[in-house]
């Protein structure tokens, strides 16, 4: 279901992973906090323990892995020789980069972050960033950005399909292994690189408060009326409008819940240089001057953005808020 397929398919699904062979998986840490990983372990569609098992065959991932120290780091140069060309390569964290690159050092080598993503994404078969500091350079790389993190894109010239978010749901990273398992190719994706079938529409789009947004029913302050009626959150800085992924759809902590559920904003965290445009993060992005070049606003599709589409429907957004918001007064 949340690879978007009919339920029909998923029989196949199934069978697909059943009699594929296991594909190498190279996971990579750089500059991150884990959470993606965390993230990735609370999967239940298939369970963590399943995946590994029986879909792919996890060769290095400092988190869950046994290996240390040096033996880590010949099981890392012995995965990519073995499966070269055959494994995928999902990195996590962003890369400290030019004069700070030894900011980052991995491994009793003392390898830098620079060097071992490079390395890895040579002689991979397709490439992942995970989580938005590998995607877009994330908390590492907000101003003044002093370690110089780079987002994975910027350590190769093969193509880096990004699965952006603070974390990203279990479900979209998983949901690419199985997309390749399935079909033998990559997602179609947007204009940064991240896949349609997850972040094809805004949160705006898919959110279960939408009704009371085009209703002109607001939460004002966090615990007032408006908040315990479960009403739109766009005044307390809700960022669902400007912001593409299906969090909404398929949640966190095995479909558990999602922060516009548990009673706040989305804080934009799966869009580009989020720390930086999307603040403050419990205000009206309309309440302030936004010039980034997300403008703002976004359309609804996301590989049809434009600088120009984005201002106006941005302003189209804020007028809508405040025009039903006022007719809501009246009545």
């Amino acid at each position: 279901a949340f690879l978007a397929l009919p339920a029909s398919f998923t029989p196949m699904v199934a069978k697909a992973a059943e009699l594929a062979d296991r594909l190498p998986v190279v996971w990579l840490h750089m500059a991150e906090c884990t959470g993606c990983s965390e993230s990735l372990l609370r999967s239940d569609t298939p369970t963590i323990d399943s995946l590994i098992f029986d879909y792919i065959s996890l060769e290095y991932h400092e988190t869950v892995m046994a290996a240390a120290g040096w033996q880590a780091e010949e099981n890392l140069e012995s995965a990519i020789q073995k499966h070269k060309n055959k494994y995928i390569l999902m990195v996590e964290g962003g890369i400290p980069m030019g004069d700070t690159e030894h900011f980052l050092t991995i491994g009793a080598h003392g390898k830098t972050g620079y060097e071992l993503s490079k390395m890895a994404s040579e002689n991979a078969l397709a490439i992942f960033a995970i989580g938005t500091c590998s995607s877009f350079g994330g908390i590492q790389a907000a101003r003044p950005n002093p370690s110089n993190a780079q987002p994975l894109s910027k350590v190769t010239s093969k193509t880096v399909i990004n699965v952006p978010g603070c974390p990203p749901s279990e479900k979209n990273i998983v949901g690419n292994v199985l997309h390749y398992l399935l079909f033998g190719e990559l997602p179609a994706l947007d204009v940064y690189n991240r896949p349609k079938w997850a972040y094809g529409l805004r949160i705006h789009d898919l959110c279960e408060r939408r009704g009371h947004f085009d209703a002109g029913e607001f939460v004002h302050a966090f615990g007032d009326e408006g908040a315990k009626q479960g009403f739109c959150l766009y005044k307390v800085g809700c960022k669902g409008p400007y912001t593409f992924n299906n969090c909404s759809r398929e949640r966190f902590n095995q479909h558990t819940s999602w922060p516009i559920q548990a009673g706040h904003g989305c804080i934009g965290c799966s869009e580009p240089n989020f720390w930086d445009t999307m603040g403050p993060f419990e205000e009206p992005m309309a309440s302030r001057k936004f010039d980034t070049v997300f403008g703002l606003g976004a359309d609804s599709v996301s590989d049809k953005i434009g600088i120009g589409v984005l201002t106006l429907t941005g302003v189209a957004i804020a007028a809508h808020a405040v025009i039903s918001s006022m007719q809501k007064d009246k009545e």
